[in-house]
């Protein structure tokens, strides 16, 4: 791996305030700002954005985290989105926005300013409030001359509402060298109310010059992808190449995204502060800050979400009406490292120590209690890694995944028993990372198949990670036989959605026969329902 080549500030800082204070949000937070700066300390001059003559708006626009009356709007002004500036200067340029109950822009609902600062890339971030509950809306940018693509977003029902049906997608895992983005092209024309994204959102390894799998032959990359993200530079240049994809762009434009992160946003199967690979743990740390900056400027995400240095919380609750309760999860940031070296193990003492964690235990206290004050009909829990136990092979000696719930059974055990405390009746887990689709019961002891079934698990496939896939990939014979309580497994690309209602929840895995080159046209390979207040997934 190339030496990490972070601005001489931003080391210097880290170097001198050391691990301890650095491991601060304030020592972090002041780190960071040495090499970056905050909105105003570089006191930035206006640019006239009627001078821009390029348009600004290649990456689209997105929206997320819809709530009663309010939705957050983002944009990222880029030029030239391959190139580390953007193709714009260092200067702060102002926008207009506007957001209307109709496609025409003939019914204003609300219209205001914001600046794009370079020292956040010139994203914005717009929460939006004064909306009504539940209802569509439409929203664009304006930046001198030139206008955005039009987004469609939702807000949610107000909390106290009674609403008959709340359809979401699941969606993870687009590795860009792997595969074309087509599932989104096709989730663009669902009929959704939200889009949940479960991580890995890009990929920290290398893009060469035909995009990977891809293998264009109508243009080349520049050279600067073709080496693993390390620095801020890296990964907003990564975003840039991302985030110009036709169909992702498309995705984002139709639906109102709920995002988590898990680990190839900075780097694979990182735990905490422990980095995968042998280095230094400042050094690390200030990979993870700028991963973590990156990520903040490039999503729609709302201001109690921006990042402090490394540190940045995501897990976050919200609600839709009183069908549902999401509670988002972060089980990356705070977790204990891997037992017995991460990867499939033979489980034992480090892995079953109690002590062990998978959320931290200020995450893990505040799923608890949410719980314990829910009155929603649904609990669902979007969040990374397989959930359910998954031994490798239907032997008398098995292996399970360090990196998921397997890892950290413990931990596990804690939150499905305060699940059954606060009385939680349908609880939902929706997974990505493992590119294949799962559906899982989810038992009070899963080393007893006769255990009474406690909620349900769905696992998103991957959008274009791991190429083409197979239905039956070549573990299914022991994976199937191993976990009478898996319901589902196909290893194609696609998404999953779920339709909630109050009687029951529906399931709904679709795919697509090739990401190795564009158009492949999308399928549902399989369905499943859940009734309410009787957990275990039926084949429709």
């Amino acid at each position: 791996m190339r030496p990490a080549l972070h601005a001489p500030e931003l080391r210097a800082a880290a170097q001198h305030i050391g691990r301890r204070r650095f491991l601060t949000v304030t020592g972090a937070a002041a780190a960071l700002a040495f090499a970056v700066n905050l909105p105003g300390s570089a006191h930035a001059a206006e640019l006239d954005a009627k001078k821009i003559t390029e348009d600004p708006f290649t990456l689209g626009v997105a929206s997320g985290d819809p709530q009663p009356g309010s939705v957050l709007l983002w944009t990222r002004l880029a030029t030239r989105p391959y190139e580390p500036d953007s193709g714009l200067p260092r200067a702060r340029i102002p926008l207009r926005w506007e957001i209307a109950h109709d496609s025409r822009f003939s019914r204003i609902a609300r219209r205001g300013s914001v600046t794009a600062h370079p020292e956040f890339h010139h994203s914005v971030h717009v929460e939006v409030a004064g909306l009504g509950h539940d209802r569509p809306y439409y929203y664009r940018f304006r930046a001198g001359t030139w206008i955005s693509p039009t987004g469609r977003t939702r807000t949610a029902p107000a909390r106290s509402a009674r609403i008959s049906e709340l359809k979401l997608a699941a969606v993870s895992c687009q590795a860009y060298h792997d595969g074309y983005f087509t599932a989104y092209k096709h989730l663009a024309e669902e009929e959704l109310d939200a889009v949940f994204h479960l991580g890995d959102y890009l990929y920290e390894y290398a893009v060469n010059a035909v995009g990977g799998a891809r293998a264009y032959t109508d243009q080349r990359l520049p050279a600067h992808y073709n080496h693993e993200t390390l620095t801020l530079e890296d990964y907003r240049l990564r975003y840039g190449l991302y985030k110009s994809d036709p169909d992702l762009k498309a995705a984002h434009a139709a639906h109102p995204f709920v995002l988590t992160w898990d680990d190839h946003e900075t780097e694979n199967n990182y735990a905490g502060d422990i980095p995968e690979n042998d280095v230094p743990p400042e050094e690390f740390l200030l990979r993870r800050a700028a991963a973590y900056r990156a990520y903040w400027e490039n999503q729609p995400l709302r201001r109690p979400q921006q990042p402090e240095g490394h540190d940045m919380q995501l897990y976050r609750r919200l609600h839709f009406g009183r069908l549902a309760q999401f509670d988002i999860l972060d089980t990356r940031q705070y977790r204990s490292d891997q037992a017995y070296g991460d990867g499939w193990q033979v489980p034992g003492p480090e892995s079953e120590n109690p002590a062990r964690t998978l959320t931290g235990a200020a995450q893990e206290r505040w799923l608890l209690d949410g719980w314990k004050s829910s009155r929603a009909r649904w609990n669902v829990v979007p969040q990374q890694v397989t959930f359910a136990q998954r031994r490798d092979v239907p032997t008398g000696t098995f292996k399970l995944s360090m990196d998921a719930w397997d890892g950290y059974p413990a931990s596990r055990e804690r939150v499905l028993a305060g699940a059954a405390a606060a009385g939680i009746e349908n609880l939902m887990v929706l997974t990505g990372d493992v590119h294949v689709g799962y559906g899982f019961d989810l038992k009070k002891d899963f080393n007893d198949p006769a255990s009474r079934t406690i909620g349900t698990e769905i696992v998103a496939t991957s959008i274009s990670s791991g190429k083409d896939g197979a239905d039956k990939p070549a573990n299914w014979d022991n994976l199937t036989k191993a976990n009478p309580h898996l319901k589902f497994y196909n290893g194609r690309r696609g998404y999953v959605t779920v339709t909630l209602g109050e009687q029951q929840a529906r399931a709904d895995f679709r795919t697509v026969g090739a990401v190795t080159r564009p158009g492949a046209p999308i399928t549902t390979v399989a369905s499943f329902v859940t009734e309410a207040g009787n957990p275990g997934l039926e084949p429709v």
